[in-house]
Order: structure tokens, then sequence, then C-alpha cells
């Protein structure tokens, strides 16, 4: 029942009252209709409407009690008018799965750190996501996959960049945190550590994937097109993806429900809270499709893409690296918090929306402090993430309409 036919059934007499205890009645109505687990599906308009319930506001936050969230990727996420059901299955089952492989993990008494890993390991072995198994293609063809975790209590962290033969990144990056007195490890010394370390090792083939080759090729015409002049009829939102060689990070597949080329910026991540009120934090990336060899991105960098501290924040980003770099986006999001007593809603908001894109990029970030509030802002169009809160209820949004832009 829509609150303008609900007010002109009242009579007159009717205090002020009771229409806001009807305007109460009807938002509780609205967010539990949000969908909360992988296959469910509701009329975009319904999808909008609930979370604008959610809500309340700019910096607001989106949930509370939550401990243990995931995403997998900031940009135009995925077009409900072109995506199958059964892909829309796949993604939210995806997310789910992460989720619920986290939640074992935290049941039986395990850390947040543990929870995290747990998360992302599985988002990297599903393909439909840009990190492990499906991760994209450098400018020469190869895969360079990047990744990083943070403990909360200590502030421990551990990384690695440009692997090529390493399974997980996520789990390398722990065994840097645990068993070295580094942070991070980078490209060939990174795998023989990870191999040595008795982690499951592939060749560069298991990484590959039709969709995300066909993403390869349409790149690399579109660079052919901008160096021989073709592509003034593309429009300046288009030809500025070509000029960044299509360098949003994992744009989504052809055919997959994106909403054009460039879909995705498919970085994954995870951000928990356990039940000795730890926090931590991780982030695991294929990177750039058509990106230079070598090139690394925010998402093995502490601070930049990841970051978490008791007391303040967790924090897992996704976008375009190189600003989250500049931007210290994580850090600066915990220092928000910390001294200048913002909450992790007001912080995030204020990096992602109002910072970041002034310095020319935009994403998002998963965003959970010490008492269970979280936020997912995005100056994206879309990002695709889910939470789960502590009675066990789980929440996955995949399109725009779901989760659209902040301002």
């Amino acid at each position: 029942m829509r609150l303008r036919s609900l007010r002109r059934r009242l009579p007159s007499r009717v205090r002020m009252t009771t229409v806001f205890a009807a305007a109460v009645a009807l938002t509780a109505s609205l967010t539990s209709a949000v969908p909360s687990s992988a296959g469910t599906s509701a009329p975009a308009a319904e999808r909008a409407a609930a979370r604008s319930a959610e809500r309340g506001g700019p910096g607001q936050p989106e949930a509370h009690d939550v401990v243990l969230a995931v995403h997998g990727g900031a940009g135009t996420a995925l077009d409900p008018d072109h995506t199958s059901p059964a892909e829309e299955r796949a993604y939210r089952a995806g997310l789910t799965d992460a989720l619920r492989a986290g939640q074992r993990v935290l049941r039986r008494g395990g850390d947040s750190v543990a929870a995290v890993e747990a998360a992302v390991r599985v988002l990297e072995d599903n393909e439909l996501f840009n990190a492990g198994k499906g991760a994209v293609f450098t400018a020469d063809a190869g895969h360079e996959l990047d990744a990083s975790i943070m403990r909360g209590s200590d502030q421990a962290a551990g990384a690695v960049a440009g692997v090529r033969s390493v399974r997980n990144p996520i789990s390398a990056a722990r065994l840097v945190m645990d068993r070295t007195r580094h942070v991070l490890l980078a490209g060939e010394g990174a795998d023989d550590f990870a191999a040595r370390a008795g982690l499951p090792t592939v060749t560069q083939d298991y990484y590959w994937t039709q969709r995300r080759w066909d993403q390869l090729m349409a790149a690399k015409e579109k660079e052919r097109g901008a160096r021989d002049g073709r592509g003034g009829d593309e429009g300046p939102r288009a030809k500025d993806a070509g000029a960044k060689g299509a360098g949003a990070k994992g744009a989504g597949a052809k055919g997959a429900g994106a909403k054009g080329a460039d879909s995705t910026k498919g970085t994954v991540g995870a951000v928990a809270l356990d039940g000795r009120h730890h926090l931590a934090a991780a982030t695991s990336t294929g990177g750039m499709t058509n990106k230079m060899p070598g090139r690394i991105g925010d998402s093995p960098l502490i601070g930049a893409g990841t970051y978490a501290k008791d007391g303040t924040v967790a924090a897992s980003a996704t976008g375009h690296g190189e600003v989250f770099i500049r931007g210290a986006a994580t850090a600066t999001i915990a220092h928000l918090m910390e001294y200048s007593r913002l909450g992790v809603a007001q912080a995030a908001h204020q990096v992602l929306i109002k910072q970041l894109p002034q310095l020319g990029g935009d994403g998002g970030v998963i965003a959970l402090d010490g008492k269970g509030t979280f936020d997912a802002p995005h100056s994206s169009p879309g990002m695709l993430y889910g939470y789960l809160t502590r009675d066990g209820r789980i929440i996955t949004k995949i399109f725009p309409s779901e989760s659209p832009a902040n301002e």
C-alpha cells in the first residue's frame, strides 16, 4: 500500500503521530522485501525502494550487527534487463558462498583473519570474479595477481604483488604476514615463497577463461581504434574508457548481463568482526584488463586497498587503483574515524564520494566498524557485494537498482 493512498483513507481528524506510525510500518515492510539469498529477485522499483528505506541519506550506515561482508568489484555492475535468471543466481551464489565460508570460521570460534581469508579464497576460485581463477589478462596476455590482508588487533599485514603461479594469492599474503618479517613480496620472489610454504601452485593457463580473453581482445581493438583515430563516434564516456586501455579493473563479461564493455572493476575483498571484537580486512585482484606488465594497483597496498585497525574500521576497496593509491583511501577512512571522530559511514562517504572523484577515479569500499556498523558507499554506477548479520541473515546486491551510486 502506498503512503499516499493510506493518507487519503485516514479521517482528517487523525493526528500526525498516526501517520508517522504508518510510515514506520511501511519502511519495515520495504526493508523485509530486500533479497536475502542467492537467486532471489525483485522488481527494480521494489529493490530501489528497499535500498532507500535502508539508508537514511548520505553518510548513513547501510546495516548494523554485521559480522562479515564481501565485495566482487565496483563499476556499472550488472544490467537486470540483460541478465538471465541463471546469471543472477550464479553471481548471488558466488557472494553467498564466500559469506558462508567466512561464517563457518566465525561460528566455530575462528578469528576475523581466518574468516576474511576463507571468504576471499572462495571468490578467487570463482571465475566470475577478477581474482584467482577469473583474473584478467595483462597487455602481453599474461596474468599477474595481487592480494593483501591486515589484522586489526596489532595492525600486522601481509601482501603479494605480481604473482603468476599461486592459486590463492590471499593465502600467500597471509603467510607473508604470519611467517616473515616483511609486509609485501612481489614477483618471482613471492611465487617462490608461496611454493616453498606449500601453497598450491598452478600454471598460467589455469587462470585462462574465454570471457577474459574476449575482454583483452576488445581492449586491444579499442587501443587500435584510438591510435588510428577511429572511435570518434563513441562519445566522451566511451573514449575515456578507451584512453585508459579498457583500464577498468576486471571488465565484466560480454553477454553476462554487463552494461557496456567496461562493466565491473572486479577486485574482490572481505571484512570481518569476530567474537573477540577484532577486525580484519582482505583484498585480492587480477588487476586491470590490458594493464602493463609489472603494474601494481591499490589491492596489495596497505592503506590504499586494504586496512584494518581495532576500534576504527576494516575496509576493502575496489575501483581505479591509481586513484586509491594517491588518495590513501582505506587509511584515510580510518584516520577520519580516529582523529575526526566520524562514524564509519560518514568517513567512508567523505573519502569515496567527496575526495577520490576529485582525483579522477571512481570505485567503492566495504567498511565495517568494531560495533558491526556497515556501509558500502561507491561513486561508480554499481557494486557487487553482500553481508552477513550476527543473526545469520545474508543480503546480496548485484544490480544498480539495489545499490545505486552515492551522491
